[in-house]
């Protein structure tokens, strides 16, 4: 038996005004998504536990069926296993993003400073090492805005908060705040003093785009200990990811990462060489895990029009073909959700229930015939927590509540 899930961050939403009271998988084109839930089953589940941000990190590991409650320590140490960084029992790595920041530096005016080229960015990060970088802290280029610092030696006992939060608002009370946050703020502050001159941003200027004027400190932590996917429930696992959260999880879970040198995270991103790299994936392996972030960004930003773009190619280019082709190929279970929704009245996270469609050898079909937010409402299987949706879908449980 082979196992898909077809992972699409934020893609869940609330009903717009603009869409007749519809949310946008109510309204966008998912022929696919809705025939695994009519030949399968319906249902939601509850991926962010009580208490905890509903960031991807915590989100995705509670679908892989991981108890954040006991195994947690940050976003920023996954990524930091992805991009090859090592750090040590005292190292905190903290995610560093590119941001735009406005009036004299005290509005958010984008999260990811327009989508900046991870070519832009590592020109920008060379810079902060030479003038911020010490025997404490270093720097290291990741995928477009998304970058990391590690503080060796480091404290993590500090409140952050996510730029995406905060977008179009003031980051007055949002900056790092509480015990040993100094450095980490007079870090950001001082990036000031030189980011805007930057020739990557005057060029970014010149060419109508907005500039990485500022870098933004979040999501700190110290390396944590996961157990392997194959140890906890016997599947061998790989993942297709843009992000470097997701290739980091992977690596802490003992999951092969397949590399789509067009995945970018946006809406441009290669769905057709992700689909290509499930299917070879799933001849290696039992279990092939595809992240699109594209849902998620289109809701950070607040673009409708994006947002149901994503969705309708996540369906067509990427669920679709996938689905055909394992048709022949013997038996197999498909499993389509969210990890969390980014409505996009609010530009970020939401800690409530996503609905999923889980199709496939020995899934008995119910009644439900769509594949949209009412599910949470009609759907025949409900998991809270979420990390019981994962071993129900490998067919080792029956407990679905």
């Amino acid at each position: 038996m082979k196992f898909v899930i077809f992972l699409g961050d934020g893609m869940s939403d609330r009903p717009l005004e603009a869409l007749n009271g519809r949310t946008p998988l109510m309204a966008a084109h998912t022929p696919n998504l809705d025939r695994m839930v009519r030949e399968g089953v319906g249902g939601w589940s509850l991926n962010t536990p009580d208490g905890y941000y509903p960031g991807s990190d915590i989100a995705n590991l509670g679908v892989l069926g991981y108890d954040v409650t006991q195994s947690y320590t940050g976003r920023s140490p996954l990524e930091a296993a992805a991009m090859g960084v090592a750090l040590g029992p005292k190292d905190v790595a903290f995610r560093c993003n590119m941001v735009t920041l406005s009036e004299n530096f005290t509005i958010m005016d984008d999260f990811s400073a327009d989508q900046i080229s991870t070519r832009e960015s590592a020109e920008i990060v060379a810079t902060l090492n030479e003038k911020l970088g010490s025997e404490q802290f270093q720097f290291y280029s990741g995928v477009s805005y998304r970058n990391l610092l590690v503080w060796r030696g480091g404290s993590d006992q500090m409140i952050t908060k996510p730029p995406h939060d905060i977008s179009d608002r003031p980051i007055a009370g949002s900056l790092p705040h509480g015990a040993e946050s100094t450095p980490i703020e007079a870090l950001m502050r001082t990036s000031w003093e030189f980011l805007s001159d930057h020739p990557v941003n005057r060029q970014r200027v010149a060419d109508g785009k907005k500039p990485a004027n500022s870098i933004w400190l979040w999501g700190q932590g110290k390396k944590p200990e996961l157990t392997a996917f194959r140890d906890r429930f016997g599947k061998s696992g790989g993942i297709i990811s843009a992000v470097d959260l997701m290739r980091g999880i992977a690596a802490h879970i003992g999951f092969d990462v397949f590399h789509v040198p067009g995945a970018t995270g946006w809406i441009d991103t290669d769905y057709e060489g992700k689909a290509k790299a499930c299917l070879e994936g799933l001849e290696q392996h039992d279990l092939m895990f595809v992240h699109v972030e594209s849902p998620d960004e289109a809701g950070h930003a607040g673009r409708l029009d994006y947002k149901m773009q994503a969705i309708t190619d996540f369906d067509t280019r990427l669920v679709g073909p996938v689905l055909e082709a394992l048709a022949s190929r013997g038996p197999f279970r498909a499993l389509a959700l969210p990890d969390h929704p980014t409505p996009l009245a609010t530009k970020t996270h939401d800690p409530g229930p996503v609905p999923f469609a889980m199709m496939g050898a020995g899934i008995r079909p119910d009644v439900n015939q769509v594949y949209d937010e009412g599910l949470l409402k009609s759907g025949s299987l409900t998991f809270d927590p979420g990390t019981r949706l994962m071993p129900y879908f490998l067919g080792l449980t029956e407990t679905v509540v």
